[in-house]
């Protein structure tokens, strides 16, 4: 995947905020609890270690790369905003979407958002998938498989091309996303990491759906930035730095990153994302699998 400069000023901007007050597991912890999720067209996944730790497909240990004296691990989707966008606009009821959005003056995600609370109305919407799966990696696989030969698998597909069945096909991939990052998590973890709260932002961060699957699926809070463009307040912070208007840091980010919304995950539906993330690491076992039979 392409490694964008801009995405790693994203970190200082949301990682070091003050979370006082605000009942979060990592403010009792120190500042490697927290992993910073810069989520656009691709996404990167940082976190940072107090000691070096290597992680089977995630890029790192780096010393010094964006906290001074703290090691950062970086772990990676290649195509999330941009696998959404190519679900969505390649299905046939995209135009029907698209011409509904614009009679309401608004985007073809918040009408699909809405389309899905429309539906959700006899069972809650992350249920509306129990029967519908995703693997994600329509350009790869970066982390944690390291794999660029790994294609995209849909299960469930009907011969409907509604509105409708699109609003489910993209809650399914948005949930494939976050599965997708429960796993880069889950292998950071067992390296050593010690996560407890999520820090989001980017233009996903902005999407309810996709920052509500992450809390739900990875059962993790997850705190987004009060500034909405936060990659401008980690260029404000090395700036700080740089002026030595600010002695460190972990000082400016203290002063500049602020919490906004948090958003906690909903234990009703662990059981649901529980038995969702065992059939996607199957996904990606029976591909393998398919991969080794035609090559025999």
């Amino acid at each position: 995947m392409h490694r964008d400069p801009f995405l790693f000023f994203g970190l200082p901007g949301v990682i070091g905020a003050d979370v006082k007050g605000n009942d979060l597991p990592c403010e009792r912890q120190p500042i490697t609890s927290r992993l910073a999720l810069i989520c656009g067209t691709s996404s990167c996944h940082m976190a940072i270690s107090e000691s070096p730790i290597f992680v089977p497909g995630v890029w790192g240990p780096y010393h010094s790369a964006m906290v001074p004296g703290f090691w950062l691990n970086e772990g990676g989707q290649s195509a999330t905003g941009k696998l959404i966008e190519h679900v969505v606009t390649g299905h046939a009821a995209y135009p029907e979407l698209r011409e509904k959005a614009e009679a309401r003056g608004e985007n073809v995600y918040t009408a699909l958002n809405t389309r899905l609370r429309e539906l959700s109305q006899d069972a809650p919407p992350d249920l509306l998938t129990a029967h519908l799966h995703v693997w994600p990696d329509f350009h790869g696989n970066r982390s944690p498989l390291a794999d660029p030969t790994l294609r995209g698998t849909v299960v469930g597909l009907s011969l409907s091309h509604s509105l409708d069945d699109l609003a489910l096909l993209y809650l399914a991939t948005v949930q494939s996303i976050a599965l997708g990052s429960r796993h880069i998590l889950d292998t950071m973890r067992e390296a050593g990491h010690d996560i407890s709260t999520l820090f989001l932002c980017g233009g996903l961060s902005k999407n309810p759906v996709f920052v509500r699957a992450h809390a739900d699926i990875t059962g993790l809070p997850v705190v987004l930035p009060r500034e909405p463009e936060a990659v401008l307040v980690g260029v404000a912070v090395l700036a700080a730095c740089a002026s030595r208007d600010c002695g460190s840091i972990q000082e400016a980010m203290g002063k500049m990153a602020k919490v906004g919304k948090i958003v906690q995950p909903n234990t009703e539906y662990q059981s649901f994302y529980d038995k969702k993330y065992k059939v996607f690491l199957r996904l990606v076992d029976h591909q393998r699998e398919y991969r080794a039979l035609m090559r025999d």
